[in-house]
This record gives structure tokens, sequence and C-alpha cells, in this order.
């Protein structure tokens, strides 16, 4: 089995059995919701104990809940396809320069980890229609500096 027909495999159990996303996060626990799907979904793994959990939700074989623990090969080609994938894409596009002036002026040189990161997503109810709320949260990664000399810096945190 390969790691796709698993993420169908999960898809069609999640169909068959009318679970939402919701049901199957608040089942497996332990991480952000955002991590078990991207798992579920293949894009992620899961610790042991919750591949473990996952396993007997989905009644997945030994190989298949080992599989939910191995690293991935993430990502998808470029430009996404999908509309709502693409947005977000179109928001790095149009909004990238702007955050990376607006971080680097408050951080120093550097990057905002995707790795040591976590977002939260929440429905904003509105009467002209409800909003979709991201609130994102990475270290701040500075640049750094090799080879700099005695009382040069040595990463690129901002500079008073």
């Amino acid at each position: 089995m390969t790691r796709a027909q698993l993420t169908e495999k999960i898809l069609d159990i999640k169909r068959e059995k009318g679970w939402s996303w919701k049901h199957i996060c608040a089942e497996i626990g332990g991480v952000s919701p955002v991590l078990i799907v991207g798992a579920l979904l293949g894009q992620m793994k899961l610790v042991k104990p919750l591949a473990a959990k996952a396993a007997v939700l989905f009644d997945l074989s030994a190989a298949e809940q080992a599989m939910l623990n191995e690293v991935p090969y993430r990502g998808s080609p470029m430009p996404p396809t999908d509309p709502l994938i693409y947005r977000f894409y179109e928001l790095v596009m149009v909004n990238g320069p702007a955050w990376k002036a607006l971080i680097e002026e408050e951080f120093g040189d550097g990057i905002m980890s995707a790795i040591d990161f976590d977002m939260e997503i929440e429905r904003l109810p509105n009467p002209k229609g409800d909003r979709v709320k991201f609130t994102m949260s990475g270290k701040f990664l500075p640049y750094k500096y090799y080879g700099s000399e005695q009382g040069l810096p040595e990463y690129g945190f901002r500079e008073e």
C-alpha cells in the first residue's frame, strides 16, 4: 500500500461512518487538529501513541499504523490548482513582501519557522457572511552571520 492509498482508505472510512474532522480529532487528540488532519491526509506524521489511536479508530493494520508514523514526502506541485489553497498562495504573493518587511523591522534579519509553528482556525459569525480566522505563530529564527568577528553580531536579531 502507498501513502496515497492509505489516505484514500481513511477518507473512504470517514465518508462511510459520516464522521467529521472535529470528531476524528477529538478521538485521536493530543495535538493540534491541523496536525492530525494533515497527517491523515499524508502531509504530516503522527507520533506512535497517536498513530495507534488512529489505527484503532480506522481499524488499520500494523503496517498502515506504522505508515502514519513515517515522515512523509510533503508538498504538492506549485502553484496549487485548488481554489481555496490557491488563495493562500495569492495571500503570500500579494502580502508576502509587506509581511517580510514588518517582521524584519520588528525582529531583525531572519525567518518565521514553519516547523516550530502553531496554527488555529476559527469561524467568526458575521451578518455579511461568516469569516475564517487563521492565527499563526512561528518561532523567529535569525540568520547566523558566519565568521563574524569579535564585537560584531553573530545573529540577525534586530539591532537597537
